[in-house]
């Protein structure tokens, strides 16, 4: 038997299987079940309209997630109103969210998720990348069209924030986490 896939039918059924981490980057830029899915259809759409301009040595994943981003500024240019609906959802949050319980693991989500949505866009999108999907930052600053070094400092800057957010302690800044295991050691 011969097979007879293209490379347009091999780059479809990649696709369908990156949905859920697109879904998933979507609905952290987007915070809303329903525009999160409008962004993959829409980059779903672009893509398979568009397979010829993926270039070679391209990660399928990377382009996605790029014309996810790409799609959710343009929509934020659009509206002109995200500064307000921020501070909407940010007020929202605080109000709703008393602190974290560290008694109750569903709990703890949603309040790590509460202060997920606090931090900028371009704070999201970079801790998304690198701390959750695994991109190194220069895979990440491809994606978002900036310099690896604003990546990470978009990184740190909003693992501090989200330290801060969770622990209510504003003038504290954050040290890495420093792994000192028992290698050499007796």
């Amino acid at each position: 038997m011969k097979n007879t896939e293209t490379r347009d039918d091999i780059l479809r059924h990649q696709m369908v299987g990156l949905l859920p981490r697109l879904r998933r980057f979507a609905l952290t830029l987007a915070r809303d079940p329903d525009q999160a899915d409008d962004l993959v259809q829409a980059a779903c759409e672009r893509a398979l309209t568009r397979f010829d301009q993926l270039r070679k040595g391209t990660r399928l994943d990377s382009w996605l997630y790029r014309i996810i981003y790409t799609r959710w500024i343009d929509n934020l240019r659009r509206k002109k109103t995200r500064s307000a609906k921020l501070v909407l959802l940010t007020d929202a949050s605080r109000s709703m969210n008393p602190g974290p319980d560290a008694g109750n693991p569903l709990d703890t989500a949603l309040d790590l998720q509460n202060a997920l949505n606090r931090l900028p866009e371009e704070h999201q999108a970079a801790l998304m990348l690198v701390s959750v999907e695994g991109y190194s930052y220069a895979e990440a600053a491809t994606v978002l069209e900036v310099p690896a070094g604003t990546v990470a400092s978009r990184v740190a800057r909003a693992r501090n924030m989200l330290g801060r957010i969770l622990f209510d302690k504003p003038g504290k800044v954050l040290q890495p986490f420093k792994y000192e295991g028992t290698e050499g050691k007796k």
